[in-house]
């Protein structure tokens, strides 16, 4: 089964339809205290762009989750997408960190997997994110399965609610990814041919 999907998706949206159990929280503290947490760090507060020609990869799930910042008390609601293995082509990250004493606005902008036949290699890469636009193909996918049963994708992200509406696939390509997203995680990331800078203003991957 192949299913093709095109253009972009409010994954804040869609993380609350995904978790209703995580949705119907009251308080960010309760969540918190009962562990309803994606990634497995607090997050920054900051969200950064990534950008990329092409994402593909095997064992693919996507499921609803909530991550935290250091605080304790601010959350942000986020699809988690997750591989067994993806490569990343022409990848681009960027963070913007605007007020910097005596500077001003500052972007952090890091490429790597430039080159055709060497890009960027993951494993086990999960990444918490709330907006995605592309063009997605998946292959034998499963739309609807809970997430504690599904069978594809790494590990269920840390106390993720096995209750919750989860999708798989054998395997998911996007084209012309540009995403937000609050965390990345993942076993072993190779990034060929990186190269990191900082620019003055505000110049982001997209």
């Amino acid at each position: 089964m192949e299913s093709v999907a095109r253009g972009g998706t409010r994954w804040r949206r869609f993380a609350v339809v995904m978790v209703p159990g995580v949705a119907a929280t009251a308080a960010i503290g309760v969540a918190v205290a009962q562990g309803a947490l994606a990634a497995s760090f607090s997050v920054s507060g900051q969200q950064f762009k990534v950008s990329a020609d092409r994402l593909g990869g095997d064992g693919f799930a996507q499921y609803g989750g909530m991550d935290v910042e250091s605080d304790g008390k601010t959350g942000h609601a986020v699809a988690v997408s997750s591989f067994d293995d993806a490569k990343l082509y022409n990848m681009c990250q960027s963070v913007v960190t605007p007020n910097v004493p005596l500077v001003g606005t500052i972007t952090l902008k890091l490429s790597a997997g430039t080159k055709k036949d060497q890009p960027a290699v993951a494993h086990n890469l999960y990444v918490d994110l709330d907006d995605l636009s592309g063009e997605a193909t998946f292959e034998d996918i499963d739309i609807g399965v809970a997430a504690g049963a599904k069978t594809r994708g790494p590990a269920l992200a840390k106390n993720t609610p096995t209750g919750g509406f989860a999708q798989q696939a054998r395997k998911a390509t996007i084209e012309d990814v540009k995403q937000t997203a609050w965390a990345t995680t993942a076993g072993t990331f190779k990034l060929s041919g990186l190269h990191m800078s900082l620019h003055k203003g505000v110049k982001e991957c997209y």
